[in-house]
């Protein structure tokens, strides 16, 4: 885990042993899974530790030093539980909301969580434009991960409804994505947000630059927003 140790400290974050010991173990559970469900094409140990767990730690730079201690975040689309679970090591005062669609995926999330040893971690089965009518994860947290989810503006329609005012979306891109953002600028507004900044990250185990783009919940979220399931998606705002 010597690219991932690296990497992690010129993101400013200090992994301990314990904490390098959990991410060895999460590989090991990720590739065990994979053979029995699709989680990810990149298997190799190297890569996984640079794709997906470096990558899902730079998450942390649009986000407030104080949220990392203490502060709670949802996982919209979480999969092989990136970025989430990555974050949740390294930052394990992190109270972290996992939503995902595909059952087979949150089973695999919760023996993950529990073969971590990870507590803090809940796990929810169902699509994003459903549970983001729940009471109990509309508008109630500080930060929204998104990871190769889908376009800004459908994007946007799934992740801001779960930020409390004046918390983040933090959604992962590649560069060269005006057009995109261009694009979401209605949906954002419809939403309650407002676009924050477009960040963009280097770090030599990651290869080429990414970005990260930072949405801020400033309004909040009309009640028929996000629409029925499949929506966003078929027509966006």
């Amino acid at each position: 885990m010597e690219k991932l140790r690296a990497g992690a400290t010129g993101l400013g974050i200090g992994l301990s042993d314990a904490q390098i010991e959990q991410f060895r173990r999460y590989y090991e559970v990720l590739t065990d899974w994979n053979s029995r469900i699709n989680l990810t094409s990149v298997t190799g140990r190297e890569e996984v530790q640079t794709t997906h767990f470096l990558d899902s730690l730079t998450v942390s730079l649009a986000i407030p030093r104080d949220l990392l201690k203490e502060g709670c975040f949802a996982d919209v689309g979480s999969g092989g539980g990136f970025p989430g679970i990555p974050l949740k090591i390294a930052f394990p005062g992190l109270r972290a909301t996992l939503i995902e669609s595909t059952a087979k995926k949150t089973a695999y999330l919760r023996e993950l969580c529990g073969r971590l040893g990870l507590s803090g971690v809940d796990v929810r089965t169902g699509r994003a434009e459903t549970l983001a009518h729940d009471p109990e994860l509309r508008e109630q947290f500080d930060i929204v991960l998104a990871r190769a989810l889908a376009g800004m503006a459908v994007l946007t329609e799934l992740t801001l409804p779960f930020c409390r005012m004046g918390g983040r979306v933090v959604a992962q891109k590649k560069l060269g994505i005006d057009e995109e953002l261009s694009r979401a600028e209605n949906a954002i507004t419809s939403m309650g947000g407002t676009f924050r900044e477009l960040r963009e990250v280097e770090l030599r185990e990651l290869g080429e630059p990414r970005a990260l783009v930072v949405l801020e919940k400033v309004g909040s979220t009309p009640d028929r927003y996000p629409r029925r399931p499949g929506m966003p998606a078929k027509r966006p705002l």
